[in-house]
């Protein structure tokens, strides 16, 4: 159960060492109370104090880490029902499936095509993390270890054979897989195999009430580790399933569905384009992991994005990283411009450039997030931080020969700042509109040097 700021702050040492990073331990207890802070910034926590807040301050879903490299990731530990809360936490996982039966080669060329689907955006490389490798008749392990030879791709294991388990588990010896499912049937040799080879399990129970049996047959089993697949395997079920799972470990504070979840649009559909508004709508109602038939970029791109704009902090706006972006292969006489870091600006702005087909160096400024207007009128798009920004922080003179620079038509009231922080640089007012930039910039001639 929960505990209070005041019932942690009566457990913890009181001596406002700040070594948690808080000015006191009061302030500590209530950033823990509050899922601010983690226990183990606190060094000072006697270890009878550690043990109950540490069950106290266990989040309701438990996290659990799975894969290896730039593609592991989490499931679960959400403490929210609905994003505007508070935020999301670990973004659903996207994969697909491949039949330990397929030939080698076929697996070996699906596997590269999935490394490829890799997009950039806002500073991030959004791609789908994993394979699911399903026993129908071929052999588990070799498929396993076909898969990590030829991609960087996680894997979950999905047979319930237990000896195929352990066999493939062992060609994946510190990849940390995703083992299952965990049946009533061969729970008990599941868990075997698992707490052998230190990873975690899917259970697949026949309906909710059998999850919270499983869940607790695992659990005293020893498997901590556990993500749960209620069995459902039409739209609504899995719908509903889903939304059902989150809210008795949220709302009802039952730990036997504390966990994440794993979905098959596959296994609902074989068709590919049906199954991407069904991974779609189950990203946002609350898949821990949606395994697809197949990975194609027509499907997954629209997921990625989606995964992109849920599990964004709604409290803290999309931003690129300040810095020198180049577009259209810029050389020392292209034009530069400077904006702000709202993502949005960025995306709009450096598609228009991008169209204009005019060698640009785009100079992104630090807002804290802010739209062009905005962050002027806060004070974070200022002529003299700007000016600062341009001729010193950004380094853009060591890629240019001309001291020219254009600024955005909405901050237009910065330019005398800018132009005293500048002295010998040319500043020009763009237009206000990003649609306006191609011609702008077709028209545009570089001064200054």
């Amino acid at each position: 159960m929960a505990l209070t700021g005041i019932q942690i702050f009566k457990m913890l040492p009181g001596t406002n060492c700040k070594k948690c990073g808080s000015p006191t331990c009061l302030a500590f207890a209530m950033n823990l109370a509050s899922g601010k802070a983690e226990l183990d910034s606190c060094p000072d926590v006697s270890p009878e104090s550690r043990e109950k807040l540490s069950a106290a301050s266990a989040p309701p879903i438990r996290p659990v880490t799975i894969g290896y490299g730039d593609t592991q990731f989490k499931v679960g530990g959400e403490t929210v029902q609905f994003r505007h809360e508070k935020t999301f936490f670990n973004p659903t996982a996207i994969g697909a499936m491949i039949t330990d039966d397929t030939p080698t080669d076929e697996i070996v060329e699906r596997v590269k095509k999935y490394g490829l689907l890799q997009y950039g955006r806002v500073g991030l490389n959004l791609r789908p993390e994993l394979v699911v490798i399903k026993a129908n008749g071929g052999d588990l392990a070799l498929a396993a270890k076909t898969v990590v030879e030829n991609s960087d791709l996680s894997v979950i294991l999905y047979s319930e054979d237990p000896a195929a388990l352990k066999a493939a588990t062992a060609v994946l010896e510190g990849k940390n897989p995703l083992i299952g499912p965990a049946t009533t049937e061969n729970a008990a040799a599941v868990a075997e195999v698992a707490l052998a080879a230190k990873v975690p399990v899917w259970l697949k129970a026949k309906n909710l009430d059998e999850v919270a049996v499983l869940t607790d047959t695992l659990g005293k089993a020893g498997l901590k580790d556990l993500v749960i697949d209620t069995g459902a395997r039409t739209v609504k079920e899995v719908f509903t399933d889903s939304i059902c799972v989150r809210r008795a470990a949220l709302v009802g504070q039952n730990r036997a569905y504390g966990f994440g979840t794993i979905t098959f649009p596959c296994e609902i559909t074989d068709n590919l384009a049906l199954q991407g508004p069904i991974a779609a709508s189950l990203i946002a109602k609350y898949a821990g992991i949606v395994v697809l038939s197949e990975l194609d970029g027509a499907v997954v791109f629209p997921l990625l994005l989606e995964r992109l704009n849920i599990f964004t902090d709604p409290q803290r706006p999309m931003t690129v990283v300040e810095g020198i972006y180049p577009i259209n292969n810029p050389n020392e006489n292209s034009p530069v411009m400077v904006t702000t870091n709202f993502s949005l600006t960025y995306f709009i702005v450096s598609g228009e450039v991008e169209g204009s087909r005019v060698p640009s160096w785009l100079l992104i400024k630090e807002s804290e997030g802010l739209s062009v207007l905005t962050a002027w009128a806060a004070g974070k798009f200022s002529g003299d931080d700007v000016g600062q920004f341009v001729g010193k922080r950004s380094n853009i003179l060591e890629k240019i020969k001309h001291k020219s620079v254009i600024i955005p038509g909405y901050a237009a009231a910065i330019l005398g700042d800018m132009e005293e922080e500048l002295p010998g640089w040319t500043v020009s007012i763009g237009p206000r509109e990003a649609a306006h930039l191609p011609k702008f910039l077709k028209e545009y001639k570089v001064s200054g040097g």
